[in-house]
This record gives C-alpha cells, sequence and structure tokens, in this order.
C-alpha cells in the first residue's frame, strides 16, 4: 500500500538480491524439513512416560512448531524484502505477479482440503495472472526472470533523467485549452494515476460526449501499465460507460498519434515520457510508451511539476508543443465542459 501511494520509496543495498535468494532457499529447506517431519507436528501433546502412576506429558512438537512460526516470519521478511528495491514505475508488474501467488496458494489448499474447486479456481487465477504478468513485463520491456528476483528496480543513474536540465514550460489556460479541443478534428486522451487519484472518469466522459456532439473525433490511448494496478485504466473508464471501442491500445494509438490534433494527457507521466526512448541513463529506458509527442498539440494536465512514480523528470513538458494545465484533473475536466459548451 506505501509503494502505490508513493510514500515508500524503492530502496536496495548491494548483495540484496542474494540475500534475498539465500532467505527464499532457507524457507525451502525449513518447509521441506517441516513436511519430513509430518508426524511429529502433528501430535502436539504425546504420553512419553508413565511414572508413579502420574501421566508425564511432553510437547514433542515444540521444535516443529518453532520452525513453522520461524518459516512465517522469514516469509513475511522475503515479501517486504522482494517489493522493496522495484521501482514505482515496475510497481504493476509485481501486482500482478502477486496476484498469480494467489491462485497458486489456492491451488495447493485445493489439494490440501481435496476440494476441486478450490483447485480449479486457484489454477484459473494462478495461470491468468501468469499470463498477464508475461504480457506487462513485455509492455514494460523487462524479462520474467528479472520480475523473478527483484532485480528491476528503477535507480536514477548520475545524468539521467532527474539531473538534466530541462528549461521552460509553457501554461495554457482554461479557454485556450477548450478552443484548441473544440476545434480540433481528432483528440485523443491518455489517461494515467492523476484521473483515477480525482474519480474525474465520469466527467472525462462527459467531455467526450460533448465533444462529439460538436464534430470533434475522441479516443482514448491506453498504455498497458498507466496507473498503479493491471488494467487500472480499462476498468475506471468501463465504470463511467466508456465504449471499448474507444480504448485503443498502445500500438493502436501510437500509430493514429501523428494524425491527432489534439492530445489531453490526464495525470498521466512515465508512459509518456519521451526519454525511455532517447535517454539510456534513463531508468525507463527501453520501456514502450504513449508516443505523444508526435501529436500537433499536447496539453498535460497536473497538480505541479513535481516528476512522476518514477521520480524522473519528462522532458515533454519542455517541448515547444505541449502546454501545462495546472490543478485537479475532475475540476480542470469539469471546468473544460462548461467552456466547450459556450463555444
Amino acid at each position: 500500500m506505501g509503494k502505490l501511494n508513493g510514500k515508500i520509496r524503492d530502496f536496495s543495498f548491494n548483495g540484496q538480491h542474494i540475500v534475498n535468494l539465500l532467505l527464499l532457499a532457507v524457507i525451502f529447506i525449513a518447509a521441506g524439513y517441516m513436511i519430513y517431519n509430518a508426524g511429529a507436528a502433528a501430535d502436539i501433546n504425546i504420553n512419553i512416560n508413565m511414572q508413579d502412576g502420574v501421566t508425564i506429558r511432553e510437547n514433542s512438537a515444540t521444535s516443529a512448531h518453532f520452525i513453522f512460526y520461524a518459516i512465517l516470519v522469514l516469509s513475511l521478511a522475503y515479501g517486504v524484502m522482494f517489493v522493496m528495491p522495484i521501482g514505482g514505475a515496475d510497481m504493476p508488474v509485481v501486482i500482478s505477479l502477486l496476484n498469480s501467488f494467489t491462485g497458486v496458494a489456492a491451488a495447493c489448499g485445493g489439494f490440501l482440503y481435496d476440494n476441486p474447486v478450490m483447485l480449479t479456481g486457484g489454477i484459473l487465477v494462478g495461470s491468468a495472472g501468469t499470463i498477464l504478468t508475461i504480457l506487462m513485463c513485455k509492455a514494460m520491456n523487462r524479462s520474467l526472470k528479472n520480475v523473478l528476483i527483484g532485480s528491476f528496480g528503477a535507480k536514477p543513474t548520475a545524468g539521467g533523467g532527474a539531473s538534466k536540465e530541462q528549461g521552460n514550460y509553457k501554461e495554457v489556460t482554461i479557454s485556450d485549452a477548450a478552443v484548441m479541443m473544440r476545434y480540433a478534428s481528432k483528440v485523443m486522451i491518455v489517461p494515467g494515476y492523476g484521473l483515477a487519484v480525482a474519480q474525474a472518469q465520469h466527467v472525462c466522459h462527459e467531455l467526450e460526449k460533448l465533444l462529439e456532439e460538436k464534430g470533434v473525433e475522441v479516443n482514448y490511448a491506453i498504455h498497458p501499465v498507466a496507473g498503479r494496478m493491471p488494467g487500472h485504466m480499462n476498468v475506471l473508464l468501463a465504470e463511467a460507460d466508456v465504449p471499448y471501442e474507444k480504448l485503443e491500445e498502445m500500438e493502436t494509438a501510437n500509430a493514429q498519434l501523428p494524425t491527432t490534433d489534439v492530445v489531453l494527457v490526464l495525470g498521466a507521466n512515465d508512459v509518456v515520457n519521451p526519454a525511455a526512448k532517447n535517454d539510456p541513463s534513463s531508468p525507463i529506458y527501453g520501456m514502450p510508451i504513449l508516443e505523444v509527442e508526435l501529436a500537433k498539440m499536447v496539453i498535460v494536465n497536473k497538480r505541479s511539476m513535481k516528476p512522476g512514480y518514477a521520480g524522473i523528470e519528462n522532458e515533454l513538458f519542455f517541448q515547444p508543443k505541449t502546454s501545462m494545465l495546472f490543478g485537479d484533473a475532475k475540476s480542470v475536466l469539469q471546468q473544460l465542459v462548461a467552456e466547450v459548451k459556450t463555444l
């Protein structure tokens, strides 16, 4: 939860991955020992001797209990150690992976209780989560091996995007932004975490319908890892009854962006950062992005110029064709709706 809220940043130390693997190995060895000595673990109290007619009872499973609780503590520690070094921009992949682990756990429970329903449900959840993880790894340009050993934390390097001098940015007023969108032929909306935080999906859909009534073609560009969780933007827009056919996948959206008049970026940051393509020193270099800079005009709605979840500056904000529209996404969209209605 702390990672998703952005309150806990990525943390790592030299040799952490080796420590993680050793910790995992200890857990497996201890678990194997528990299984091998299942009889001792099952019998909590065993009568071992009779002296003078008094039953002496000894807890022969004390050591087994100690090992069980040790496994529990070590597993909790491993879970924290596994997640801590992972950069914020990569968290959706990890969440998908952890979701698949819950399915595996449920399937194991199905074996344990001889419950075919639990077994089948666990298999479905585990396999679906694994497939989604692989797809998201591809979208993030990561390998599944790196995900499993937790070695893909986003760390800014010297000379990277965080320390790079970008120049000046320009702001745009609500009225000017409304005019640009109202008289455009084609508008592409890029939803991000800022939209989710403001719960602005409904008013965004209202703006979309209003523009279409005035003859503007409006679509949504969806990045696979936009937001904090897998499918975050798809769920939000579906909640607002946005037609599914208006949601363009990354590849399709990128093909349409050169012919798009205005792109409205709502709270998205790292998924539209050109540094992923042209700055080898950037932590997100190599990650496929929405190439919004190819459009004729770009309007970016943010609360401030604070860096995104990956903690790096976005050079898109300083390009000549980009205009910044500061404010809460819901409030800004409501004002845009009011302005467009008057045009």
